[in-house]
């Protein structure tokens, strides 16, 4: 049995659908389009009957031009939305893999760019922060600046903490993690930090 005879095509899907759900109805939104940079995002929705306020499932396909075989680009949008589609009735109907037949032919066929396996250049490592500064890294603690954050933002029972602090042209400086609870009474008591001489953000204990 060939590899591609495990995914189900277009059409088989699409008649699947219709002998599951005969009075289903099935939408495409394009959320987001991008020309210019070549991708873009595609919302399905379906109801399995006319009746369903809510839909039974939402999917998503993205499509970027780039990973298309050069005689396929023109058609990017029409294939992501079919795409969509697609992927929404196997959602909502189970018993096969999302993607068609049609999909991993062209995945197969394009030689697509990882980012993720693609080196650029080695890391770099500083010993201090200020050797960082100097080569134009951003580093937390900044000598320089006193906007400093903390590697792991704290949180409290409502979440992960905001960092706050005083302008530059404030009588005293202040700084610390706050709640983001919008009701006051609620809110969790903050975690107050001073500025040091040395331009360093620390605990106030």
């Amino acid at each position: 049995m060939a590899f591609m005879d495990n995914y189900e095509g277009n059409k088989e899907r699409t008649d699947r659908w219709l002998r599951t759900f005969p009075l289903g109805r099935l939408e495409a939104h394009i959320i987001e389009f991008n020309a210019e940079k070549g991708y873009v995002l595609v919302q399905a929705k379906a109801w399995r009957n006319q009746t369903e306020n809510d839909p039974a499932g939402v999917d998503f396909a993205f499509g970027y031009r780039e990973a298309y075989p050069e005689k396929m680009r023109r058609w990017m949008v029409e294939d992501t939305c079919t795409s969509a589609l697609m992927r929404v009735m196997a959602l909502v109907m189970g018993g096969t893999d999302k993607a068609t037949k049609e999909t991993m032919e062209i995945v197969n066929a394009a030689d697509v760019y990882d980012p993720w396996a693609t080196k650029h250049g080695d890391v770099p490592s500083y010993k201090t922060a200020v050797e960082a500064e100097q080569s134009g890294t951003p580093s937390f603690g900044s000598s320089e600046d006193s906007s400093w954050s903390a590697q792991v933002t704290p949180s409290c029972i409502h979440g992960d903490r905001r960092w706050n602090q005083s302008k530059p042209d404030a009588p005293k400086a202040w700084g610390g993690y706050f709640c983001t609870e919008k009701v006051k009474e609620k809110q969790c008591k903050p975690d107050w930090y001073v500025l040091r001489s040395t331009g360093q953000w620390e605990p106030q204990v």
